[in-house]
């Protein structure tokens, strides 16, 4: 006979993103995996194969319903700079939010990624490129819209806030509290100004 699920995937795997988002994956195990998950060990098997594939499942999903979300919501605010404020405006909303300081589960991943499989770096990479090209796309937007200088240099910039959205969402996790979140979104508002 074969296996049949009796659970929902999409909600399965949303309780492993948030397991896997709180431990890291090294530090989940199936036992933390099928507890949040409730489902059994036969179950979480069938349906996903092991740890690892759940794992990209759930990073996936992570993606989608964060940095991709968001990231798609403000390509359509018209006024680059205002976009670039937004965002970093939500992070430290976010993180302030954010009472078990989990971080960001791509940002968490990037940070162990040379301990990565191929194919969680490459969705790790692919991320973080997506998010460059947006400010770099968002940064030109606001050139054209007269709100970013002229002299501010896409390429660079880019690459900066990048850095500066790991930094924060790093950071976060503990190391600064409100007032210093806040410092960090300053500067990066006066990168494009």
């Amino acid at each position: 006979m074969p296996w049949e699920k009796s659970f929902d995937i999409d909600a399965a795997i949303q309780e492993a993103m948030v397991v896997f988002w709180r431990k890291g994956y090294e530090a989940t195990s199936i036992t933390d995996l099928t507890k949040a998950m409730g489902i059994n060990k036969g179950s979480l098997y069938n349906a996903f194969g092991n740890k690892k594939a759940l794992f990209d499942r759930a990073l996936l999903t992570f993606d989608k319903q964060n940095r991709q979300k968001t990231l798609s919501y403000l390509s359509t605010v018209e006024d680059g700079h205002a976009a670039i404020v937004e965002l970093f405006d939500g992070l430290v909303a976010e993180s302030q939010a954010d009472k078990d300081h989990k971080g960001c589960l791509l940002v968490n991943t990037a940070l162990d990624l040379p301990n990565q499989p191929d194919d969680v770096k490459d969705m790790v990479t692919k991320a973080l490129a997506g998010f460059e090209d947006f400010f770099k796309e968002t940064i030109l937007r606001g050139q054209s819209y007269g709100t970013i200088p002229s002299s501010v240099d896409p390429e660079p910039t880019s690459k900066s806030l990048l850095s500066t959205v790991i930094g924060l969402r790093v950071l976060a996790r503990g190391t600064f509290g409100e007032e210093g979140l806040e410092a960090v979104r300053s500067e990066a508002i006066r990168a494009i100004s």
